[in-house]
């Protein structure tokens, strides 16, 4: 099987990328260096060439502040970028698996949102999100959007590092406690989609670890596992504004993925532990 990955200079495009390749599958991983995929004829030549049998889409602009000034790009990114790609896999009859987001979501509530629920975004990286699954939706047959949270992983810049960096200089911080939802490290998450590429069991999934945590807990359960002693002050939204508004639910139910025989990732704590490992012998 021959796949090609985007964004894979990101976090979840360098793993998928990984995993497939002890499947050993040919995997073909492209940045923003290899073909722009806001430009058409760039990526039909591209995917032409290549001629992949399926396309994991994990490239997009996901800078959420930004986006709300930068809105041109980020549109151009995540919707006419998608749409692109959704054409060329088209075109060669390819899979099509895009990666979206717990943001298509508004975040009221404190149920989980099943993958049935009409999407309402807040914010304008949520909005361009759900706009690129309506095109992945139109345009195609053989299509999975796999909704995911809170990422982590060994590529990239993600909240496990940013508080572990933190803690160097500090011993108290202060963590949002009032937004829920799933830790998602991109090792387990890669697993899931290159099991998932092989069949033919298509549509909308919600995948992140097991369980529900706050970002307080979240940086709580990090110093824990790296055996930090940081005091971690749990406050409310209001008191940690930014530009763009974040869902303060983001619990998603994943009954899709056990109806379809897909194996249920680990519990986020667990996930935290392995990582935080990972990181460890990374520095030695």
């Amino acid at each position: 099987m021959k796949i090609l990955v985007t964004g894979y200079t990101g976090q979840l495009g360098y793993d998928v990328v990984k995993q497939g390749m002890k499947h050993g599958f040919n995997m073909i991983g492209v940045g923003s260096k290899d073909f722009d995929i806001t430009n058409q004829q760039s990526v039909f030549d591209y995917v032409r060439e290549i001629n992949p049998d399926a396309i994991i889409h994990c490239a997009a602009y996901t800078a959420v502040d930004k986006a709300e000034d930068d809105k041109s790009t980020c549109w151009n990114v995540n919707v006419e970028g998608t749409n692109n790609l959704a054409e060329a896999a088209k075109e060669i009859n390819a899979k099509f698996m895009y990666i979206s987001t717990d943001y298509v979501f508004n975040g009221t509530g404190d149920s989980p949102f099943k993958e049935t629920d009409k999407p309402n975004p807040i914010g304008y990286y949520g909005i361009t999100k759900y706009e690129g699954e309506k095109v992945v939706q139109q345009l195609l047959d053989k299509w999975f959007i796999v909704r995911i949270s809170w990422v982590f992983g060994i590529n990239g810049k993600n909240f496990v590092k940013t508080m572990l960096r933190l803690a160097e200089t500090r011993n108290e911080l202060n963590v949002v406690g009032d937004q829920i939802g799933s830790p998602t490290y991109t090792f387990d998450l890669a697993r899931l989609l290159i099991e998932m590429i092989q069949t033919d069991k298509y549509g909308i999934y919600h995948a992140s670890n097991e369980g529900y945590c706050s970002w307080a807990e979240f940086a709580k359960e990090i110093f824990k596992q790296a055996n930090i002693n940081v005091n971690v002050n749990s406050i409310s939204t209001e008191q940690y504004p930014t530009r763009a508004v974040r869902p303060k639910n983001s619990r998603m139910a994943k009954q899709k993925l056990l109806n379809n025989g897909f194996t249920p990732l680990p519990s986020w704590q667990d996930a935290v532990k392995r990582y935080v490992k990972e990181l460890t012998q990374e520095v030695k």
